[in-house]
């Protein structure tokens, strides 16, 4: 199930993408956020890599290289995916410096519904600019036997 809802996150942040691609309009909140998005993807999957971390939380990316740093950030989570047994518990610390102890399973399981999360006040911003909100439910995808 996590490896379709993996798969549900970057169909869904695509569309997302899209719509970026699409315009050369300008919207710093709806960028801020999933430039935050991204970043909290190559965090999660850092940690659970063991690799260093090189985005802050809330660093902003130009529009640009979104689609990028989505590739790469897919990239590294597929293979730890394969590389990972979900019940591995890893020790990781926080933004804060916190230190945490969390299953792989779960850690994944943060990373893709905060993204979820966050999409979902992304298409609010974009309705709000005057863009057709893209469909990113997860059954919209499943319909359309993407997943």
């Amino acid at each position: 199930m996590i490896e379709e809802f993996i798969r549900y996150t970057e169909l869904a942040d695509g569309e997302i993408l899209d719509v970026f691609n699409s315009t050369s309009k300008n919207m710093p909140d709806a960028e801020r956020l999933f430039s935050h998005v991204l970043n909290a993807q190559h965090i999660w999957v850092s940690r659970m890599e063991g690799t260093p971390i090189q985005y802050e939380i809330w660093q902003e990316h130009a529009k640009q290289d979104f689609e990028s740093i989505s590739k790469t950030n897919f990239d590294r989570i597929k293979a730890t995916l394969a590389k990972q047994k979900l019940e591995t518990i890893i020790t990781y610390k926080d933004s804060r410096g916190n230190e945490y102890k969390n299953k792989v399973g779960e850690m994944f399981m943060q990373m893709l519904n905060h993204s979820t999360y966050h999409r979902g006040q992304i298409v609010s911003m974009l309705k709000r600019e005057g863009f057709v909100p893209p469909v990113t439910d997860y059954i919209y995808f499943k319909r359309k036997n993407l997943l």
